[in-house]
């Protein structure tokens, strides 16, 4: 099976449509939360899910978004991003985020947002913090977001080793139990500004699971604009031209 594995579109809609016309074929796709904040579309981001049949769960900025986490633990500027986006969200978006689980799980793949033990907030940022979580999912694999940096983290011989999702690499999993983040469509922070997701391959007896970690551009200047319009913080508009 072929799985499209996107997180933290954040509302930008330019990079979410210029993943989907990169796409290859596949079976399925996931989306591992924070379908909506800092960005200016988040009504068209969500329909555009819809339209794609895409398995999600809630992030931090979901839930926020709709009163079911406390924005109060937002930065300034995330926060401000967020009661617009509360004010801004349609009947149609509120009731998809509304239904939208903290774990996804199907057969030998689990998807969270933040980390297996703290679906909503832990950010997975080591070795050690990856190590500490994999107690907490059964599955083979464990799809996850929230820090917007592509990375693999396998468990090999008691061990757990990083593998940082370089744009193009494609990484043999096997048969290691994986942590697995495919970076940020929306809002990169590893210093490149393009769009990330990943392709996962799976197949029976997990002998030839692969991940592919992909890159790919988008009308920044667009989202920037639409931003400006809307009066979202400058300084939100300006880190996606250095996905920092």
């Amino acid at each position: 099976m072929r799985i499209a594995v996107l997180s933290d579109i954040h509302a930008n809609l330019p990079a979410l449509e210029a993943v989907a016309s990169d796409l290859p074929p596949v079976d399925q796709v996931w989306v591992l939360g924070d379908t909506v904040g800092y960005g200016p579309q988040p009504n068209e981001v969500i329909t555009a899910l819809q339209a794609m049949g895409a398995r999600s769960v809630l992030g931090n900025h979901d839930g926020a978004a709709i009163g079911a986490v406390d924005a109060n633990q937002f930065n300034p500027d995330a926060r401000r991003a967020i009661e617009w986006t509360a004010e801004a969200i349609d009947a149609n978006a509120r009731a998809y985020m509304s239904a939208l689980p903290e774990v996804r799980r199907d057969g030998d793949l689990t998807a969270v947002h933040g980390s297996p033990r703290d679906p909503i907030w832990e950010y997975i940022t080591s070795v050690g913090i990856a190590a500490a979580n994999f107690e907490h999912f059964d599955s083979r694999l464990c799809l996850f977001g929230h820090t917007h940096v592509p990375i693999a983290y396998r468990a090999v011989d008691g061990a757990v080793e990083a593998i940082p999702g370089m744009p193009g690499d494609r990484v043999q999993l096997g048969t290691a139990r994986t942590l697995l983040n495919p970076g940020s469509v929306g809002q990169p922070r590893d210093g490149l500004p393009d769009a990330a997701y990943a392709i996962l391959d799976t197949a029976p007896g997990a002998s030839a699971d692969s991940v592919e970690f992909r890159r790919v551009r988008y009308d920044i200047d667009r989202t920037q604009r639409l931003m400006r319009e809307v009066g979202l913080p400058p300084r939100l508009a300006e880190r996606l031209s250095f996905g920092r």
